[in-house]
């Protein structure tokens, strides 16, 4: 499981909002000094990630109220499939409309190489269309959406 720390901000009818700080991995190389990477991450404010996420008490067992603390988690293994589908099903309409262009260009049913090129390019724009297709199917985008696994206890201010 891929974890983060969220505060919550707004609590509604069935959701909550929270928001998380952005990290970068720039911040903890030893070549941070050196490195253009580096240098921009140090020039750029850190930004904030705001979701809204469907809130049952029965969930965590404890009611949340704003500022509370809380753990959000994604399944490794669900980030990795959507990764896979993202990079992958691209480059394969790619090379599979690739090598169709070519197979037809050698039996002289395509008259030049810019008709398989563009073939090959329509099937990288197809294979990105259908893993957009996928990702946006029910049960994909439900599982690619965190969830509140944890609500640590906020610190008491004493004045």
């Amino acid at each position: 499981m891929i974890k983060e720390l969220a505060n919550v901000v707004a609590i509604e009818a069935g959701q909550v909002t929270v928001t998380s700080q952005i990290k970068s991995t720039c911040s903890g190389c030893a070549q941070v000094d050196t490195c253009g990477s580096g240098q921009i991450a140090k020039a750029l404010p850190q930004a904030k990630l705001t979701l809204t996420l469907p809130y049952d008490i029965s969930v965590t067992g404890v009611p949340l109220k704003e500022g509370d603390c809380v753990v959000l988690a994604l399944p490794e293994k669900h980030i990795l499939s959507s990764a896979g589908q993202v990079y992958l099903l691209p480059l394969l309409g790619l090379i599979t409309f690739s090598a169709l262009g070519q197979w037809l260009l050698k039996q002289q049913i395509l008259p030049h190489e810019l008709f398989a090129l563009g073939l090959g390019l329509i099937g990288g724009y197809l294979g990105y269309r259908f893993a957009k297709f996928q990702q946006k199917q029910g049960k994909q985008s439900e599982n690619l959406q965190p969830k509140i696994i944890e609500v640590l206890p906020s610190p008491n201010i004493v004045k």
